[in-house]
């Protein structure tokens, strides 16, 4: 998957929101026929979202998501036969159980695939841990298909989340940690390296949600989903990194290979001890950098 530092949430009966997501510079968005639809819109926003994705499929910077309805909704099937045509990046899945859900669905969007003429394999999913099931049994979820191109630890304030669980949210996270930590895991097992994380809901506390997705970051997810495009640009600034940060891996992995190849196997960088483990982190922060920068 790209390297997504926001995927910012559109209603999908709402068509001129999605222009103006497209605007906000986030990497990726999502077209929701879930929780922000009336159920009395339900089949309209279907239509509309199609619409959305034949009309932006060429154009748009930012690669394009739906949110479509869950399994057990009884929505499900009709939202795919919908949305599962040139244009969609993938569907993020939200409120699964179980690893055999993912295999269903998997089933039925190769299906779709061949039908619509797509690139076997071109749909990928993103799943949201919602229910305490699917939480109980991450690690199955994860290696369910080689559709899943990421896992969302979906641990915000008052949403379905908490109500599974029971806990009150607070801004340490404590209550929280544990879950994020362990899909966290499970995400980096299953060779899935850009884990996401979400959701801040105070759409004016921008101090905050800076602070969200820095305590995030510092976990390991590597992107936040948004639900406002004032956060955008503060997810891009906090999972993008640094120029400084970039500049002194650069200068490390210089002073390790000059150490190498010299018959040393470790190097006293900067006052710091530096051997092949640390190189290799460096590497991988230049690699997402790079990949941000072709992608952004």
């Amino acid at each position: 998957m790209k390297p997504y530092r926001s995927l910012l949430f559109v209603p999908g009966h709402k068509p001129t929101w999605a222009d103006k997501a497209l605007a906000s510079g986030t990497d990726a968005v999502i077209l929701d026929l879930e929780d922000s639809v009336p159920a009395g819109d339900k089949a309209d926003a279907r239509k509309t979202v199609a619409e959305t994705l034949d009309r932006l499929a060429d154009a748009a910077r930012a690669d394009l998501w739906v949110r479509p309805n869950s399994s057990v909704s009884g929505l499900l099937g009709a939202d795919l036969e919908a949305v599962v045509r040139p244009g969609l990046a993938g569907l993020f899945l939200p409120k699964v159980f179980d690893a055999q859900e993912i295999v269903r669905i998997d089933a039925v969007v190769s299906h779709l695939e061949e039908r619509e003429g797509l690139a076997p394999g071109s749909v990928g999913l993103i799943v949201s841990y919602e229910t305490a099931v699917s939480m109980a049994h991450c690690e199955e979820i994860a290696t369910a298909s080689s559709r899943v191109a990421s896992l969302l630890g979906a641990t915000g304030p008052n949403a379905d989340v908490g109500r599974e669980l029971g806990f009150e949210f607070t801004p340490a996270g404590l209550e929280t940690l544990y879950l994020r930590s362990r899909i966290v895991l499970a995400a980096r097992a299953a060779g899935l390296h850009h884990p996401l994380a979400g959701v801040w809901q105070d759409i004016r506390d921008l101090d905050g949600f800076r602070r969200f997705c820095e305590d995030n970051r510092g976990l390991g997810y590597r992107g936040m989903v948004c639900i406002h495009p004032s956060h955008v640009a503060v997810a891009n600034e906090v999972f993008t990194p640094s120029p400084e940060k970039v500049e002194f891996y650069r200068r490390m992995i210089d002073a390790f290979r000059k150490a190498e190849a010299e018959g040393s196997a470790a190097v006293d960088f900067e006052g710091q001890h530096i051997d092949l483990a640390h190189v290799k982190t460096a590497e991988g922060v230049i690699e997402l950098a790079e990949a941000v920068a072709r992608h952004g």
